[in-house]
């Protein structure tokens, strides 16, 4: 290990690329939104070690959490940023994002690796890799004015040894903003340095997230900041042989047992059947249609996995 010490960088400014509906980079927008320009001015304002933003999918998370980064960072509030999320491929793309603000962090960083290059301001880790090594990501934390981005949050939950080791990993950090697209519950697994209350929607008295800030899907439909989804239904008659060798036929969408409505199901999502490519079909004229009047109008498939999609 180097017994150099990390060098000052300067401060980091927002140089942001088009946002929707111009197709930006992931986690940029060449300025920030109404939202996000109300969410960081209530954030300096509060002031607060904590902060938790519930944002719809889509709304714009990653660009605010960079914003708030990048303030700090001119305000020499913090003068390092941890990222953690829930997947490699996530954590690859905060870096990405981050770097094209000017705040360049580690994706490579894990917590046997010890120091990082100076080149970097950051690192970006999954939740699985603090749980793997609490101890060095804290060592880390306190070394430095660090401020930790908490993505998908609620992932912290996901299992207890997560949850624990974020809490003692990120327990010294200067500041913690925690992400979300949906309030959460507390379940059995409560998640570090988020404030929960009484859900009044729930009759047991359950524990719910309190958030900071809040932009709902609604409010970001009506702002034109994602677009509608619509899921359209279909039906259709299932056949198939039971181990028994007997024929059973089903109609999806009508009365049907639980183990017939799971194997009606399982037939009807066989890629090799007839009914996906149907519908594939019925979907495509659909869209064909709506591309009359919106161009760049758009369709998703969700597999069972990568094999099916």
């Amino acid at each position: 290990m180097s017994g150099r010490s990390d060098p000052v960088l300067p401060a980091p400014t927002l140089q942001l690329p088009p946002a929707y509906p111009d197709r930006a980079a992931w986690g940029t927008a060449p300025h920030l939104r109404a939202w996000q320009t109300a969410a960081l001015e209530h954030y300096l304002a509060q002031n607060a070690k904590d902060f938790l933003a519930v944002a719809t999918p889509g709304a714009g998370k990653t660009t605010f959490a960079l914003s708030v980064a990048a303030e700090l960072f001119s305000r020499r509030v913090v003068d390092r940023v941890t990222v953690v999320a829930p997947t490699e491929h996530l954590k690859t793309q905060w870096a990405g994002a981050a770097a094209r603000v000017g705040i360049p962090i580690d994706p490579a960083y894990s917590g046997r690796k010890g120091r990082t290059s100076q080149d970097f301001v950051g690192v970006a880790v999954t939740y699985a890799g603090v749980a793997a090594n609490p101890l060095a990501h804290r060592i880390r934390t306190e070394r430095f004015k660090t401020l930790v981005i908490l993505d998908e949050v609620h992932h912290a939950g996901d299992a207890l040894s997560w949850g624990e080791a974020v809490r003692e990993a990120f327990e010294p950090a200067r500041r913690r903003i925690a992400l979300t697209g949906t309030p959460f519950r507390s379940d059995i697994n409560p998640i570090p340095f988020v404030t929960y209350a009484p859900d009044p929607e729930d009759p047991g008295g359950a524990l719910r997230s309190v958030a900071d800030y809040t932009y709902g899907y609604a409010q970001a439909l009506a702002d034109h900041v994602v677009r509608p989804v619509l899921f359209m239904a279909y039906s259709g008659e299932m056949q198939w042989r039971t181990r028994a060798g007997d024929e059973i036929a089903a109609r999806l969408g009508e009365p049907l047992t639980k183990d017939l409505t799971a194997q009606a199901l399982r037939t009807a999502l066989d890629p090799g059947g007839a009914w996906i490519p149907s519908v594939l079909a019925a979907a495509d004229s659909r869209l064909t249609e709506v591309r009359r009047h919106v161009p760049d109008a758009a369709g998703l498939v969700i597999a069972s996995d990568q094999d099916a999609a």
